[in-house]
């Protein structure tokens, strides 16, 4: 019975949830395109507030003109403003690229580094930034937390009362297997990007209705067991 599930355990919920995934979804990876990992944290920036679609657009001309860090740390503000300027916060990604590809020849030798606290003295990375780089490039169990992920986990129940990014991503891998929490990363973004969205959510078709609480707790239990009349 649906109504049992909600009686599970926070455990047994995760279980359940990985479960799911792992059969229905076994590859997830990230959308962003990329060949290396330079490429990568330039994307991930750059998809701050964007879509990785635009993103995705954007890319390859920056990556013709400068396909490495020092040609990075080499380029001029209006040069790359203007490769940029149909991302969102252009001016400001601008100046966050530059400066993280001139740290980059100063500190890595122009490698990207692959821990979190070094690549959060990177401009333009922060914590959710480092997890993505580190999860996707070097499989780490570190769980990146943007809105997808947030909205997504404390809906279903996996997440409770996290009020901040860091909150829910504490809680997340508490319960995740360390072999896991890297896809999982991706397993909740994709659900929030195309099932689980903000505002109008698409329940009758989500395979993880039965074990979600945003499902319970909005009634739309009682509605999707009425039978649906044919026309």
């Amino acid at each position: 019975m649906v109504i049992e599930q909600f009686q599970m355990t926070r455990r047994e919920r995760f279980k359940a949830v990985l479960d799911y995934f792992q059969e229905h979804q076994p590859i997830a990876e990230t959308e962003l395109l990329y060949t290396n990992p330079y490429e990568l944290l330039v994307s991930v920036i750059l998809s701050a507030q964007c879509t990785d679609k635009r993103v995705n657009l954007t890319t390859p001309a920056i990556f013709e003109k400068y396909p490495d860090t020092q040609s990075l740390s080499r380029a001029g503000f209006d040069d790359l403003l203007h490769l940029i300027k149909s991302i969102s916060y252009p001016n400001n990604k601008t100046r966050h690229l530059i400066a993280m590809a001139r740290i980059l020849m100063e500190k890595f030798h122009g490698e990207v580094p692959l821990k979190v606290d070094e690549l959060m003295q990177l401009p333009g990375v922060g914590r959710k930034t480092a997890n993505v780089i580190t999860s996707v490039i070097d499989k780490q169990p570190n769980m990146a937390v943007d809105t997808h992920v947030f909205r997504v986990s404390a809906r279903i129940g996996l997440t409770l009362n996290a009020k901040t990014p860091l909150a829910a991503e504490k809680q997340l891998i508490r319960f995740i297997p360390e072999p896991l929490i890297h896809k999982a990363h991706h397993w909740l973004i994709l659900h929030g990007r195309y099932v689980c969205i903000a505002r109008s959510p698409k329940c009758t078709i989500c395979g993880l209705k039965d074990l979600c609480k945003y499902f319970k707790k909005n009634g739309i239990i009682d509605n999707y067991r009425q039978p649906i009349a044919h026309q």
